[in-house]
């Protein structure tokens, strides 16, 4: 056994073994029962959990070591059995050896930071986690947490002297404080952070992390299937919006980073416009505190806990970048204002022509009132106030739409056609059942482009899907939406119990169902392929279903009973000319040279631990990111405007107003709006020729 001689552990006791053979049994239970795609336990089965259980517990492999695997990886191959047997000693001997190496550890770190550190030395960090080995002894060990160590200090060392460089260029005479009395503090606040790491993990009791084998167990289904420890059921994707004050964002972890999934439209972080997906929070610093407190490796709910906090007060978070630059903002949070995420419209104008334009963030309802108010209602009101501007063509921005009520999306597809099938669903075990619109009232007739991106999830992609099979309008946006072809249920495990005397037992979320497509391909990995493809930021990099762990598979079932819309003319020629003026716009280069970019340097794994190549490299992604900031000067020659009822709100709510004028300033420099309405053209041109040969046959006919 290797270890740190000088630190002691004493195992902790089985409390909880009753407990845990319960939930092994009702969760193995309801997987099998209720799971779309329920697995075979067996040796692959088992396999895919070891693996992993092993990296929820050590994703960046800074605690077991190469020993420790192996003699945990006799039980590989027999996991099915134990979760069958409801035979808990793998979990117990995983458990007790980590408590031990986390002390262990704990002592390392402490040992590493009583000496300064030299960044003037050569030294590389590999945070390619994945495939790094385990170490095999304890000089690796130390060596390896001496490096993390390191880099952590590093960050903090530049950016102070960054902030003194900074602060002699206002005041030649402002003090000066040495490299050697830098690095010292530097290194004080690595400690405190790594400190408060330990002090949180030190907080999980054995139900805590047997949460986690449970986690490594059924999200070995697929990467929606989840389970809610008791005091867990509320936080799952966490989101910091409704009633809540905080900053207005959603949180997601993977490994031990904390990163933003979604920014809350109308919250403190929009407001701000510092703050976007794909960002990695590292630190948290209140106003009233000297230093930032690492979350790097913190649970969620405890990241989030610090983040959000009373109306008015601030809160300083240290980002990573989507481009590797690290950057401290700061945010006073304020309640998040809900209306914000409702659909709303604006009238375009282009010469003597008019377009409205709908952002939809998402199918929202009321869960105990649908007519209340909900997507589909609104997106009617709107359309009905833009036709009486009478509008050429109409375009629904479904870009960063996650998705929502299934029959919100389905209503909003009626609006766009007479009658037919929407989405079909199919359940394990039933019949697919085909969701159709049954209203014959057609809403909107006219040219239509749905604009979609890769985080378009979920009901966005049955919309958007429904308008592309039925050749209803053009969809114009990434390469393919997200891919999230699947619906959950939670089930409350307690309810299977007649008499329970373990206490609140939590729930499980399960993969129940799949959407399919009505020309019957799944939404699952595919997504929706836009008929016109433009970069955007995330073109290269990985977000959507396919790039998690375990997703479903794509599959086929038979298509629906339906018929193409017929006053879409030249759907093939409207495409081609939509690609050729993408292939000629130098702005959507500029774009897709900044995308390929930021993928190059989210690949980069290895990182300089020597100053002056630290440095380095910061400048010269600096000088990239002033290069690509050419991108925000575009202005496009349409003009943007709020519709009649809203400019009699504006005069009322001044607040209203800077929202709409920041949106349709933003539209104005959106190149994709630019081209959709370059797209309801070619529709209107393509069926103005066609009327025209109509009424040129009716008269040779005459």
């Amino acid at each position: 056994m290797v270890g740190v001689v000088s630190c002691s552990f004493t195992p902790k006791q089985k409390s909880n073994e009753e407990r845990q053979k319960l939930l092994i049994d009702l969760i193995s239970f309801v997987l099998d029962k209720a799971h779309f795609d329920a697995r075979v336990l067996n040796d692959a089965f088992s396999e895919e959990v070891f693996d992993a259980y092993m990296e929820q517990l050590d994703p960046q492999k800074r605690y077991f070591y190469k020993s420790d695997i192996e003699e945990f990886s006799a039980h590989k191959n027999q996991l099915d059995d134990y979760i069958r047997d409801k035979e808990l000693d793998f979990f117990y001997q995983t458990y007790e050896r980590l408590q031990q190496r986390l002390v262990e550890s704990k002592a390392l770190y402490e040992n590493i930071l009583t000496e300064k550190f030299d960044f003037s030395e050569k030294g590389i960090i590999d945070i390619d986690y994945d495939n790094v080995p385990y170490v095999e002894n304890e000089k690796q060990m130390r060596d390896r947490w001496s490096k993390r160590l390191k880099y952590s200090t590093l960050s903090t060392y530049y950016d102070k002297l960054e902030e003194q460089e900074k602060s002699l260029e206002k005041d030649p005479k402002a003090k000066v404080i040495s490299n050697i009395e830098i690095e010292e503090e530097s290194r004080k606040i690595t400690e405190t952070s790594v400190g408060e790491f330990f002090d949180f993990i030190e907080e999980l009791n054995e139900k805590d992390w047997f949460a986690l084998y449970i986690n490594a167990i059924v999200e070995t289904y697929d990467p929606h299937t989840y389970y809610f420890a008791p005091k867990d059921k509320d936080r799952f994707d966490i989101s910091m919006s409704g009633k809540l004050e905080g900053i207005g964002a959603r949180l997601q972890k993977k490994n031990d980073n904390i990163k933003i999934v979604a920014v809350i439209s109308g919250g403190p972080a929009w407001r701000g416009e510092e703050v976007e997906v794909g960002d990695i929070i590292l630190k948290v610093k209140q106003e009233d505190e000297e230093e930032a407190v690492s979350i790097v490796g913190m649970r969620l709910d405890d990241a989030v806990s610090l983040i959000k906090g009373p109306k008015g007060t601030k809160v300083t978070l240290t980002l990573r970048r989507v481009d590797g630059s690290i950057d401290d903002i700061v945010i006073t949070r304020d309640v998040v204002e809900l209306e914000e995420t409702y659909a709303k419209s604006s009238l375009i104008e282009k010469g003597d022509k008019f377009y409205g334009l709908i952002n939809l963030p998402k199918f929202y309802f009321n869960a105990e009132d649908y007519d209340s108010r909900n997507a589909a209602s609104d997106v009617e009101k709107e359309i009905e106030r833009l036709k009486e501007k009478k509008i050429d063509g109409l375009v629904i921005d479904l870009r960063n739409n996650g998705g929502g009520s299934l029959k919100a999306a389905v209503d909003v597809a009626g609006l766009f056609i007479k009658t037919g099938p929407v989405v079909q669903v199919k359940s394990r075990g039933a019949r697919k059942q085909v969701l159709d619109d049954k209203n014959p009232s057609l809403i909107w007739d006219g040219p239509l482009v749905i604009m979609v991106n890769e985080l378009s999830a979920s009901a966005s992609e049955i919309l958007a899907a429904a308008i592309q099979d039925y050749k209803r309008g053009i969809v114009i946006g990434s390469k393919q939406t997200y891919g999230k072809g699947t619906v959950q249920s939670i089930i409350d495990l307690n309810r299977w119990l007649r008499s329970n005397n373990n206490g609140d037992l939590g729930a499980i979320k399960v993969t129940t169902s799949k959407f399919y497509r009505i020309n019957g391909g799944s939404t699952q990995l595919e997504g929706v392929k836009s008929d016109v493809v433009v970069p955007d930021r995330y073109s290269y990099i990985n977000v959507g279903e396919k790039d998690q762990e375990n997703p479903l598979p794509y599959d086929k079932i038979a298509p629906a009973q339906y018929s193409h819309w017929n006053s879409l003319i030249g759907y093939e020629d409207i495409i081609q000319r939509s690609k050729d003026r993408m292939e000629k716009n130098s702005q959507i280069g500029l774009i897709d040279e900044s995308a390929r970019w930021l993928s190059q340097r989210r690949d980069m794994k290895k990182i300089s631990l020597k100053y002056s190549d630290y440095k380095d490299d910061i400048d010269k992604n600096e000088k990239k990111i002033k290069y690509f900031e050419k991108i925000e000067e575009y202005k496009s020659n349409l003009d943007f405007n709020s519709l009649p009822y809203e400019l009699v709100k504006i005069e009322e709510d001044t607040v209203l107003g800077e929202k709409r004028r920041r949106w349709h300033e933003n539209l104005k420099s959106d190149v994709y709006v630019d081209e959709a309405i370059n797209v309801l053209e070619d529709i209107e041109t393509e069926q103005y020729k066609a009327n025209l040969g109509a009424i040129g046959e009716d008269k040779v006919h005459d």
